[in-house]
Formats: structure tokens, C-alpha cells, sequence
């Protein structure tokens, strides 16, 4: 409209005080990564521009953005099949529904997770956030823990780098797994596990093939992603082997079911011919035919634990690395002693 005044922009701000638009979003949300002379010079532009988007309003105002963020790397499909994490982001909103909070969730391709946690953190989004999925040397900690980003790791603190971990004893799991089977019995256990690069599946790999060596059994990890395609897949593979495992050990309880499908198909009955131990024990495990024997982990409490030591960490407190009890056994109908 003709004699109306554009309103500023990022742009307009970054243009008058000489500095990139990433540098504004810093600089109004006194994030570290500019001097105190260019935030100062950025505000003051800010100011004679009249520009304050919302966010930036909040932080110059003093009052806080009370949101946890989140972010994972599965596809939304699969997330949504996926009880552990279903379970744990319950058990999340369980301490922030409390706390007045509010989860700020991403489904994102691996490698995009460094960028929308920095755009979060340096954007005002976040006070801090959930890291899970840890790799083995996961490039998110150094990035993150440069920009000064409050974070809890989900994993074995040999994984967490400078941060705080809230964690399971994945080893200790596996290896009552892998005695329970043996003592039934069986001397060919194979197991289908996650993605290699993570750091959970490296220690369960680690546990298991100690375990089996130490016993004298015959073994065989066949990898998968938890979906329930590749760990059928996975099974089939392991059944079509000359020497079949008499037992398959799963990482997560998703797959486990879809192996119950592949057992059918070659005609094996569960557990006369191949007993199957899932992980996580959710419902699933309980509602098939057979029942599932599984690690039973208390994943809602798990997620609940991670947020309660992130509130910690972004409230100046440096809470101890957290270790939640070990994943323990419920023997059910899906495991017996080999025929």
C-alpha cells in the first residue's frame, strides 16, 4: 500500500550494524559467539529499527522459553511402530507437564541433528536439550558442547563426552540374556541387532561375543535397523544358515515379533524348534502367541530420569552420571530348552 512503511527485518538489522544475520539471532538471545561490543551494537540496531520478533522480545524482556528439545533420527513411520520410544517420550512429558514445559520434537536424517539443535539453542528455542542415539565418537558433542548447549546424553557415559549421562548397563543385560539361553540348553545363539554405528548396539556386540566365547557357544549378530522388514529379514538369513541358531537373541521387541512371522514360514514352531528373547518388553511382547520372553526395561521411568537431570543441568547443578537399574529377565513362553 502506497505510503506505508516496510517493516524491518533480520536483514535490515544485520545490514545496520555490519554483521551476518546469524550474529542477530545470537546477540538478541545472549547466546556466547559474539563480543560484547557487537551485541551491544546489534541491540542498539535492533532498537532503531524497532525490530523484536517474538522470541527475541521474550529474551530482551527477561522471561524464558520454558521447551526441551528432542531430536531423532528415525523415519517417521517407523518411529511411530516403535514402542521404546513411545514409552520414553511419555515418561519425558510426564516431568514436563509438572514443570509447565514443553517438548519441542524433530524427526530428522542422520547428520541433521548438530544443526537443529544449534539453531534451537542459538535461536532462543530451547533451554537445553535430550541427546539420544549416541554413536560411537559422535560428532554432536564437541559441536554442541562449543556453542554451550545444556544436554543430557542417553547412553553409557563412555559415550557422553563432556555431558551428563542418564544410562542402562547394555553389557550386564546381554550377557544374563545369553546365560539364561545356555542354561536352558542351547549352544547356537545368534542375535539381530541395531545399527553398528550406535553406540548401545557396540556394547551389546562387545558383551555378547565375550559371553558366548567365554561359554563356548557358537554365534552369529546379523544386523538390522529395528524395523520389523529388516528384522525378518535379519531371521530369515540366520535360518537359512546350514548351522541354525537354536535361539535369537533381538534388540528390540519390534523385531522379535516380526520374527515369530519367520519362524512360521520355515515351518518352526516356537520355542520346540527356535526360542526367541526380545528387548524392552513392551506390550508387544505380551499380547503375541506365544508370549515373548524379553529383557524388561522400565523405559517410561528412563525418560522420565532424563528430563528430571536435564532440568538439573540447565538449573546449574551438576547432577551424577545416573544409572538405571539393568534390564532384568521374564522368562516367558517363547524360550525352552532345545529338542
Amino acid at each position: 500500500m502506497a505510503g506505508k512503511e516496510r517493516k524491518a527485518t533480520i536483514k535490515d538489522v544485520a545490514a545496520r550494524a555490519g554483521v551476518s544475520p546469524s550474529a542477530v539471532t545470537i546477540a538478541l538471545h545472549d547466546k556466547p559467539g559474539v563480543s560484547s561490543s557487537t551485541r551491544e551494537r546489534i541491540l542498539k540496531a535492533a532498537r532503531d529499527l524497532g525490530w523484536t520478533p517474538n522470541l527475541a522480545a521474550a529474551s530482551l524482556a527477561g522471561s524464558k522459553v520454558h521447551t526441551v528439545g528432542l531430536v531423532i533420527a528415525r523415519p517417521a513411520r517407523m518411529l511411530g511402530l516403535e514402542p521404546f520410544y513411545m514409552e520414553f517420550i511419555s515418561g519425558i512429558e510426564s516431568v514436563l507437564g509438572r514443570r509447565s514445559c514443553s517438548l519441542l520434537l524433530r524427526l530428522a536424517e542422520s547428520g541433521e541433528e548438530i544443526e537443529v539443535h544449534r539453531e534451537w539453542w542459538q535461536g532462543g528455542r530451547v533451554n537445553g536439550s535430550i541427546l539420544v542415539d549416541l554413536l560411537v565418537d559422535d560428532p554432536r558433542l564437541p559441536a554442541l558442547a562449543a556453542i554451550g548447549l545444556p544436554a543430557v546424553v542417553v547412553g553409557h557415559p563412555s559415550l557422553a563426552g563432556p555431558f551428563t549421562s542418564v544410562w542402562t548397563d547394555d553389557a550386564a543385560a546381554i550377557t544374563e540374556a545369553v546365560r539364561y539361553l545356555a542354561a536352558l540348553g542351547h549352544r547356537r545363539i545368534a542375535r539381530v541387532s541395531g545399527p553398528p554405528e550406535l553406540g548401545h548396539s557396540a556394547i551389546r556386540t562387545a558383551a555378547f561375543a565375550a559371553v558366548t566365547a567365554e561359554l563356548g557357544l557358537q554365534e552369529h549378530t546379523a544386523v538390522a535397523d529395528f524395523s520389523a522388514d529388516q528384522g525378518s529379514r535379519a531371521c530369515r538369513n540366520l535360518l537359512l544358515a546350514p548351522d541354525r541358531p537354536t535361539a535369537i537373541v533381538f534388540d528390540n521387541d519390534l523385531m522379535a515379533v516380526a520374527a515369530l512371522g519367520v519362524a512360521a514360514e520355515f515351518g518352526l514352531s516356537v520355542p520346540g524348534d527356535l526360542s526367541l528373547l526380545a528387548w524392552d518388553d513392551s506390550q508387544l511382547c505380551q499380547l503375541t502367541r506365544p508370549t515373548l520372553t524379553a529383557m524388561q526395561h522400565d523405559v517410561f521411568s528412563f525418560g522420565a530420569q532424563a528430563a528430571e537431570t536435564l532440568f538439573d543441568v540447565m538449573g546449574g547443578v551438576e547432577p551424577p552420571v545416573y544409572r538405571a537399574h539393568v534390564p532384568s529377565l521374564i522368562p516367558r513362553a517363547s524360550t525352552a530348552p532345545p529338542r
